[in-house]
């Protein structure tokens, strides 16, 4: 007989898992091991006979060959039937709790977090395509209702979901689940409840409300989950124990335990402020971090209860403070201003509301977009703000914990809080600061010991072990001496930007970064434009073998180690936190100081916005606002604002660049945004911003540079042209098959004529892109060109890309130069005279090695092969005496000797001189005593 044993007291998920089972294990009888939940014992009263239970009682032990366990990891919850787990039986254990531990000899288990036991048993249901009668489905669909809380508790995944669809699929009751998931107290129960809600005890801990009762009882009551649930629901409160006292053990009994009762402890909390499975199990209980249980027995329930609620008291961490939420420096504005003139600083800065202050910079209001709005629409944009501005300010300090932030915005329907350090306006805190830091809170918590959906731990602890681990030693001292040198002045440091999407996405160390991007924050306070600069002189007095860079108009500084034995060549960045600006499409940024948060704002692509804190308090902590580690989980290039590529084109170079570089695709929206900005005529921008913009010129051309000289460069031109991207170089520029065969061929050229890249290899593909430009490409440039002339067009476009001068030279030519090569292939082909090796050479001579690579790509097939032929053959050939040779046979030194050698190279490469080396030198030493004879 093989036997599926539930927990005593069985709720509907270690039930359902169980009924499930038993179509995994044919034959296998289920085992209620002590009692059932009040819910499931209506529900077995009508559907006993659908399921293959057995009484407890009915089991001959010698007859068990296998057992399986569902819901529990601890022989405690199994009863009397704990006893079988002895004998010399395979077990399995089911289970969703990872962290339970457990004692039970299993051989086999499968426990994984996930919402219900009942999700692992239908996953593997479906897999085996096994088909459910509508009842088994319907007892598995509640057992996954029930222990997600419909799937809205912490614990619920996406698993969870699925396996419910699935059992809906195979015919699970709706009105059986409704009639069973939320049953309403009896009138026990709510006899209780009355008592309850009059003895019980609340107080605020860390911003927290807690609340405990107990309630004494002369035997135990089926359904304290259900009273504890209602309980916490009715008085609001963030955790709730709730104590069942029973069962007093009187004379004539155990000596032992006289005067001793059973004492039930159910912990409720509404998001997992701390852990009640954690404070439980070391008194034998479990459960969830919001919903845990232990029944135990002692002569002092109230100290019992007591000494849990001093434990739960400890257990609550001290929540995030105001001084860490807020956003810093403020963005303020005088009573005086203009309601035009505060709508037009909302734009610039993207803020939902500003804080006024008076000359003495006190705060004396706020105005949010919504009022500007509305003085707006009715034609007072001349007006000051004072007239509409909020004077009955809700201000809160740099030490106001969390919970305490959320119940003022909630009850005054407050969007924004001023930060007030004294009078003194130091931060503001915002509904969206608030949203973020509970979603990463519950984010933290959900996958605390576990691995989070993005593929790591986000928990500061698991981070910070991950730097020292996959960074080789000498960059993580670095890392380190830099962050003790920021805390000793008071300030945040965070490593931000591609060095932490890099770190996330390596698996396994030592990694070595090229280049590392540090921020500083002043952390409540903005920190001196300075602060950056200040630090990285700091950092170099320690590391005086690096060199030392300063750029004030950004208040940034680097620091670079060339060819060091253990960092090789580092580039670290040290910025203090700001923020920019764009005053109009495809301008320069504006940048001003700010703070971490409108820093990462400000950046390009979610994967680059993320940073981890550096310094204490919470040393390791990941600051991820845009959803970047999801977007590295799915693989995906995902914008961080809708306008972005048209604020600045260049970042749809940038995001092709990245989504082939890491293989991830571009988020459907992202794409749509870059296939909008083009269609919107950005390129023309573009082409308009060459020549007062040259930070866009040089941005540009550094991501054309970066994409050209990486190995991935013919898939990135490929997706940049199915963007129509292309024509942000000029508007005429496309991928046809004609271009693609040219960068193709100049690849090739390249890697056969210059291995050791003494050329620039991506200016050569570069420039082989611009020459492809149409003849009658300049009629759709922004500035008139010459008519019918190329030159033109691909002179303007390498100068407004800041190109080398020899490369803008090389393409402003090069239609002069094909033409004169043009016309001297027709006068060789009408000549009577075949064409001769030297009058080539001599021709091909005069240009240098890119121009020749641009004549090959763009020539037909018998003009490819003459180049290359004289690449190859004829440039290598030597004339058989050179200047030396001259001076031994008697001539003098001068102008004379070039002619002379060119003649004896023609008469080479024509064949006039031919034979061993020594009759070639006889041969030349005749040729110059005919033609250039000595007096």
């Amino acid at each position: 007989m093989d036997l599926i044993l539930c927990h005593t007291t069985a709720d509907f998920d270690t039930l359902g898992a169980a009924v499930g089972l038993s179509r995994l294990w044919a034959g296998a009888r289920i085992v209620l091991t002590g009692g059932s939940h009040p819910a499931v014992k209506e529900f077995l009263a009508l559907h006993r006979d659908e399921y293959a239970l057995i009484e407890r009682r009915a089991v001959n032990p010698q007859n068990i060959r296998a057992i399986a366990v569902v819901d529990t990891q601890w022989r405690d919850r199994l009863g009397k039937a704990a006893e079988w787990l002895d004998l010399p039986v395979e077990i399995t254990v089911y289970d969703h709790h990872p962290e339970g531990g457990g004692d039970i000899p299993a051989k086999t288990q499968q426990i994984e977090a996930v919402g219900a036991t009942t999700t692992l048993i239908a996953e593997a249901l479906q897999q085996r395509q096994i088909r459910l009668t509508p009842a088994e489905a319907t007892v598995m669909a509640l057992g996954i209702h029930v222990d997600t809380g419909s799937l809205t508790y912490d614990h619920t995944t996406v698993r969870d979901a699925a396996a419910l669809t699935w059992l809906m699929q195979e015919g699970a009751t709706v009105q059986a689940i409704a009639a069973y998931v939320e049953p309403g107290l009896s009138p026990q129960l709510q006899d209780l409840l009355a008592i309850a809600l009059d003895q019980l005890h609340t107080e605020t801990v860390q911003g927290y409300r807690l609340a405990w009762v107990l309630l004494p009882t002369a035997d135990y009551i089926p359904g304290l989950s259900s009273l504890a649930s209602h309980l916490t629901t009715l008085t609001e409160s963030d955790m709730l124990l709730l104590a069942a006292q029973y069962g007093q053990v009187e004379s004539g009994e155990s000596e032992e335990r006289l005067g001793e009762s059973r004492l039930t402890v159910i912990g409720r909390s509404r998001g997992a402020v701390a852990d009640l499975g954690a404070l439980f199990k070391p008194l034998g209980g479990g459960g969830h971090p919001t919903a845990a249980a232990v029944t135990l027995r002692t002569s002092a329930p109230q100290a019992t209860l007591t000494e849990l609620v001093q434990r739960l008291r400890t257990a609550i961490p001290t929540p995030p403070t105001a001084r860490s939420l807020m956003s810093s420096p403020v963005r303020t504005i005088r009573p005086d201003v203009t309601i035009a003139e505060a709508q037009r600083i909302l734009l610039r800065y993207g803020h939902s509301g500003l804080s006024v202050v008076d000359e003495q910079d006190r705060l004396v209001g706020v105005i949010s977009r919504r009022d500007l709005d509305i003085a707006f629409h009715h034609g007072f944009g001349h007006a000051p703000v004072k007239g509409y501005m909020t004077t009955n300010v809700k201000t809160i300090t740099p030490s106001t914990p969390l919970p305490e932030i959320e119940s003022l915005m909630v009850t005054y329907d407050i969007g924004r809080l001023p930060v007030l350090e004294g009078d003194r306006l130091v931060g503001i805190v915002t509904r969206t600061d608030v949203l973020r830091q509970v979603w990463q809170q519950r984010e933290g918590e959900a996958l605390n010991g576990t691995t989070g959906r993005g593929g790591l731990c986000p928990l500061p602890e698991a981070i910070w072990e991950m730097l020292g681990d996959r960074l080789v030693p000498a960059l993580w001292d670095i890392l380190r001496d830099t962050a003790d040198l920021a805390a000793a002045r008071g300030w945040q440091l965070y490593m931000v930007g591609g060095s932490v999407r890099d770190l996330l996405l390596q698996t396994h160390g030592p990694l070595l970064l090229p280049d590392i991007d540090l921020v500083v924050d002043g952390f409540h306070q903005a920190a001196d434009q300075a602060a950056g600069v200040e630090l990285a002189r700091s950092l170099q007095q320690q590391h005086p073998e690096a060199r030392l860079q300063v750029h004030g108009k950004f208040q940034t500084a680097a620091l670079t180690w060339h060819h060091h034995p253990q960092l090789g060549s580092l580039w670290v960045d040290i910025a203090t936190a700001r923020t920019e600006f764009y005053p109009y499409p495809a301008a320069n940024p504006e940048v001003e100081a700010s703070s971490i948060r409108q820093d990462l704002y400000r950046r390009d692509f979610t994967i680059n916005a993320m940073a981890i804190r550096l310094t204490q308090p919470r040393r390791g902590e990941l600051l991820d606002f845009f959803g970047g580690i999801l977007d590295l989980r799915d693989r995906q290039i995902r914008v961080l604002h809708a306008n972005s590529f048209i604020e600045d084109p260049t970042r749809i170079y940038r995001a092709v660049r990245f989504a082939v570089r890491l293989g991830f695709t571009l988020d459907p929206q992202t794409e749509a945004q870059i296939r909008h900005a083009i269609a919107s005529g950005v390129y023309f921008r573009i082409q308009e911003e060459m020549n007062r913009a040259p930070a866009l010129q040089t941005r540009l051309r550094r991501e054309l540079k970066f994409i050209l000289e990486a190995p991935y460069w013919k898939a990135a031109i490929r997706q940049l042209a199915d963007l129509d991207a292309l024509r942000c170089l000029h508007p005429a520029l496309t991928l046809d098959a004609e271009l693609w065969q040219q960068l193709r061929l100049g690849d090739r050229w390249l890697t056969r004529f210059d291995p050791d890249h003494r050329l620039e290899h991506w200016l050569l593909l570069l420039e082989v892109a611009i020459a492809h430009l149409p003849a009658d490409s300049a009629t759709d440039a922004p500035e008139p060109a010459a008519p019918n002339d190329p030159s033109s067009v691909r002179e303007r476009i390498a100068a407004g890309l800041q190109l080398p001068a020899d490369s803008i030279q090389r393409l402003a030519s090069l239609h002069a130069v094909e033409t004169a090569l043009d016309d001297f292939e027709q006068s060789m082909h009408h000549s009577a005279e075949p064409l001769r090796p030297s009058q080539i050479v001599r021709h091909f001579a005069a240009y240098d090695l890119p121009t020749l690579a641009l004549l090959t790509v763009r020539s037909p097939r018998p003009r490819r092969r003459l180049i290359w032929h004289y690449l190859t053959v004829w440039s290598q050939v030597k004339p058989p005496l050179d200047g030396n040779d001259l001076k031994r046979l008697g001539y003098k030194p001068g102008k004379q000797f070039k002619p002379m050698l060119d003649r004896l190279l023609a008469a080479t490469l024509d064949g006039e001189l031919q034979g061993d080396p020594e009759t070639l030198r006889q041969q030349a030493e005749h040729l110059l005593a005919c033609q250039f004879p000595q007096r």
